[in-house]
């Protein structure tokens, strides 16, 4: 079995292939100050309520963009799976050309959606990750990779609308009935959740006059599936293609045969 491992600033989802197959995956919560051995027992013992052993696990790769923690989930792999884990970086052969002024700044997450994407879909693409940060990638039908946008994720604008609006109190992200809110917490609601579809799809838009074609347009990570329905721009929702990526570059790394992909 493969493990993989995703560690974003908010969370890190991890997950077991069994060849091409995820079979299992879980989100933790991100937190730096979390030792190798704590998140260890918590990897062990999900694993073992999903009736696997870390024996089982042959192979590992990560993910991460919080340096802190990347020493951390290494150290973690070797003394809990007993593997030395493959870490993503930009000078790794993705299968994509990598366009960005300094690569090395291109975050591993957005590295692995784009390489996932474009081995899926072979044309040109928009993937919108909805994260800490929001993030939008554009790859050519060609395998280049141009670069993109980063925006403040919609979790991030919630928090500080709150904490700056002393009389605006929390409220779950959830589609209102109407546009115009009738009390303070459907307003926000339509703010949230209305204004980040608009953002995207300005976003995409523009994109899209830059590039001067129209492009297929993905959109993953946690609140993929609540704010992708309310957008016109985004076609396909691929709640995992982290993950999916990870298995695939993977493979790449590894040379295997039916991840050559260019």
């Amino acid at each position: 079995m493969l493990l993989v491992i995703d560690i974003g600033n908010t969370n890190v989802v991890w997950g077991i292939f069994e060849g091409s197959t995820l079979i299992a995956h879980w989100r933790l919560a991100t937190d730096p100050k979390t030792t190798a051995d704590e998140y260890g027992v918590l990897c062990l013992n999900l694993l073992a309520r999903s009736g696997r052993t870390p024996q089982q696990v042959t192979d590992a790769i990560i993910s991460s963009v919080v340096p802190a923690l990347t020493g951390t989930f290494d150290t973690m792999v070797e003394t809990y799976f007993h593997r030395t884990p493959l870490v993503v970086s930009s000078d790794m052969d993705v299968g994509l050309m990598l366009k960005y002024a300094n690569p090395k700044e291109i975050g591993s997450d957005r590295i692995v959606n784009a390489a996932a994407a474009y081995h899926k879909y072979k044309t040109d693409l928009i993937i919108v990750d909805f994260g800490t940060a929001t993030t939008f990638c554009a790859v050519t039908a060609t395998g280049d990779y141009l670069g993109g946008v980063i925006a403040p994720g919609i979790g991030i604008s919630a928090e500080a609308l709150f904490a700056r609006a002393a009389k605006l109190s929390k409220v779950e992200l959830a589609r209102p009935k109407t546009v115009i809110g009738t009390d303070t917490a459907s307003s926000i609601q339509a703010g949230l959740l209305f204004g980040y579809a608009g953002l995207v799809d300005a976003l995409v838009r523009r994109m899209e006059q830059e590039l001067g074609r129209t492009c297929l347009v993905i959109a993953t990570g946690g609140l993929a599936s609540v704010i992708a329905p309310e957008t016109t721009s985004i076609k396909r929702i691929e709640p995992l293609l982290t993950l999916d990526g990870l298995e695939l570059l993977y493979r790449r790394a590894r040379g295997t045969s039916s991840a050559t992909w260019t």
